[in-house]
């Protein structure tokens, strides 16, 4: 290997991560977003690059360093983009031309912008925001929410009336709906189209720039509790605000939606909750002309958009692009530890494969002229910037940020491993030998890593947990047990209220083989590790087998009788997922806890939890450190301060170095 060495958690501080393509109508210049940590802040910067379609040129093109999600105006001339400035708290859109210069502020919205597209002319965006003053319809940006100024805001008391009145990733509800708002560049106001109790989920402007479709979930006047349902609707309005028109009735979730380019169709991806939170999602295109829904892949058992887990922070594309001519859909897929694009016929005949491959796919972006831009990771990087060309279909990779660093490495690339259940399930895993290729010449210690969700799937992308474990000494075992995505809608559902069951013996079956398959495996040093639902997991298992000499659990659940009170999702998660309630299903509940099962613990286990994750509340982790104290288990609690559930991905670079560091410590110290 030379002089490369394994992988520290401090390589985090000098990963980049490239987001965002898009590519000019102009000319076919790409921009793209760069993201890396800012160790002195202990946070994150990013800023646009600028550069030409066969990878030349390659600038930084926006001096701030909170700049994101760049799009170029359907003429080609400008750049409008989100920026946040270090004065601010919020993001607002910033504009620049495409030949260069200063950008300059477009909105100053008071509680900043969420997302936005242009409209058809270049002249206008349409803006999602938090609108604090649900029952007006036109407002100018200057407009200040109504505070009252003699209390302080941290004084002030909260008052609920809502069951989902919190959210991970936005804290406590304060009140207000995102909403749309139209501000038309030669005006500095701006119109609010849409008002009043509900949220704004996705929205996209029309060809002729007449119309917008949005979806939400707007109240009917004998709807009891609109919380207690989670589909929605797609409604299209004017640019004034006028003509509201409903076209579905209350079928799908709606995640995402797209006008066809002749403007007569809306291409949306949704799923019906047939089987509740566990619904593969489809492709489904609406005819504005017949008002008739046709699914384009009703047949094909496949999950459309990004459900492979990663640790580098990636989000992906999640809405579906019409090819020019409007016979095709591109969409991400989910399948068999791959996240490919795919190209859907909107005459329902089929789809095919653009670009495969064992790699994760997050982002795309095509030209009319059927060129596209993509973002890929895979096992050995965390994901570059790629170009296709339609009439080759040749890839052509465009950036190399990682290269240098990941040629001081030593990597260690999966093998796949393909298991049958002892119910007959085809389960896909992998494995990880020790970086250096320590397990030619000893025994080594093996680690079992669990993912989350659980309706997420592992696979071709870069882990950077994973590979410290394997430069510590440490193979890694991971896999997909039923539950997981990328396998059908009967797998993915496999798991509903069986959790421990199933899941848990799927999980043990891939042990199993890898340890009957490679004889380096050392069997009395085996370590299990996961977090949200692999926590739960991780939980699980040392309170029904002793197998395992030292375990990590993260970000857990430990108690389901507490979790459904507790959860920003606790209650509609807890009802589908484990099928009960606290007061009508006690045993249910009880009997699928793992603190009902503490008492067995005999493996050391540290608890790692950050103390402002909502989706899985720091007390599911008391709940368990208490228990294990108190029953003198070997334990350890490790609190992470201002971090939610999406620590390992997102949190603050030095909290994720410190997580990552406790991990291999304690795996370290009892293996």
């Amino acid at each position: 290997m030379g002089s490369r060495r394994g992988v520290v958690a401090e390589d985090l501080y000098r990963f980049h991560w490239v987001k965002n393509p898009v590519i000019s109508p102009l000319d076919g210049t790409i921009v793209y977003e760069m993201q890396k940590v800012n160790k002195k802040q202990d946070g994150y910067d990013s800023h646009l690059r600028r550069m030409q379609a066969d990878g030349s040129e390659d600038i930084q093109w926006t001096a701030g360093t909170h700049d994101r999600a760049p799009a170029w105006s359907p003429d080609g001339k400008q750049l409008a983009f989100l920026r946040k400035q270090e004065s601010d708290s919020h993001f607002q859109i910033w504009i620049m031309s495409a030949y260069g210069g200063e950008a300059h502020q477009v909105t100053h919205l008071a509680e900043g912008v969420g997302s936005f597209v242009w409209s058809p002319d270049s002249q206008s965006l349409l803006i999602a925001a938090t609108n604090n003053v649900s029952s007006q319809q036109t407002s100018n940006e200057s407009t200040d929410s109504k505070e009252d100024s003699s209390v302080p805001l941290s004084k002030k008391a909260l008052e609920i009336d809502r069951i989902i009145y919190k959210s991970d990733s936005g804290g406590l509800w304060d009140g207000g709906r995102t909403h749309l708002y139209v501000h038309k560049l030669a005006d500095p106001s701006g119109t609010w189209i849409t008002a009043g109790e509900y949220d704004v989920e996705d929205f996209a402007w029309s060809p002729n720039g007449q119309q917008i479709a949005y979806v939400a979930h707007i109240p009917t006047e004998d709807e009891e509790n609109p919380d207690f349902s989670r589909k929605n609707d797609l409604f299209t309005i004017n640019t004034e605000g006028h003509e509201q028109r409903k076209w579905t009735d209350h079928q799908y979730v709606i995640s995402s939606l797209t006008w066809s380019p002749d403007g007569q169709s809306i291409a949306m991806v949704a799923d019906d909750q047939s089987y509740y939170n566990a619904t593969l999602n489809r492709l489904y295109q609406l005819s504005l002309a017949s008002g008739t829904i046709k699914g384009l892949c009703d047949h094909d058992d496949m999950m459309l958009l990004n459900a492979v887990v990663g640790d580098t922070g990636l989000s992906s594309t999640y809405k579906p692009v019409y090819h020019s001519d409007g016979q095709a859909i591109d969409v991400l897929c989910t399948t068999f530890g791959a996240c490919h694009l795919l190209s859907m016929a909107t005459d329902g005949s089929g789809y095919q494969t653009v670009l495969g491959g064992e790699r994760n796919i997050h982002y795309f972006a095509r030209t009319a002229q059927q060129h596209i831009v993509f973002i890929a990771a895979d096992p050995l990087q965390p994901g570059e910037l790629f170009y296709w060309h339609p009439e080759t279909e040749v890839e052509t990779r465009l950036t190399h940020h990682n290269d240098a660093l990941l040629a001081e490495l030593i990597l260690s690339k999966p093998e796949e491993m393909s298991v049958t259940s002892v119910d007959g399930k085809s389960l896909q895993a992998w494995i990880m030998r020790p970086a250096g290729d320590q397990a030619d010449n000893q025994k080594v210690p093996t680690i079992l890593e669990i993912h989350g969700g659980p309706h997420a799937m592992y696979g071709y992308t870069f882990m950077l947990e994973f590979q410290l474990l394997v430069s510590q000494g440490y193979a890694v075992i991971y896999g997909n047990p039923r539950g997981s995505h990328g396998y059908g809608q009967l797998f993915v559902n496999a798991c509903r209220h069986d959790y421990g069951g199933g899941d848990y013996r799927d999980l043990m079956e891939i042990t199993d083989y890898a340890i009957e398959h490679y004889d380096w495996i050392d069997q009395e040093r085996l370590g299990v590790t996961g977090g949200s639902y692999g926590g739960f997991m991780t939980n699980w298992i040392v309170g029904q087998t002793d197998r395992f000499k030292a375990a990590v659990t993260q970000r857990s659940i430990s108690n389901w009788m507490s979790m459904y009170g507790v959860s920003d999702i606790g209650f509609y998660f807890v009802e589908d997922q484990i099928a009960g309630n606290p007061w009508e299903h006690f045993n249910t509940l009880w009997d699928h806890s793992p603190l009902a099962y503490v008492q067995n613990v005999k493996t050391p286990i540290l608890i790692l939890h950050g103390e402002k994750d909502l989706r899985c509340p720091i007390e599911q982790a008391e709940q368990w450190f208490i228990a294990l104290k108190r029953l003198n288990a070997v334990t350890k609690f490790v609190r992470f301060p201002d971090a939610n559930h999406e620590l390992s991905r997102s949190g603050h670079p030095q909290l994720r170095i410190q997580r990552l560091n406790h991990i291999a410590d304690w795996f370290n110290q009892y293996l």
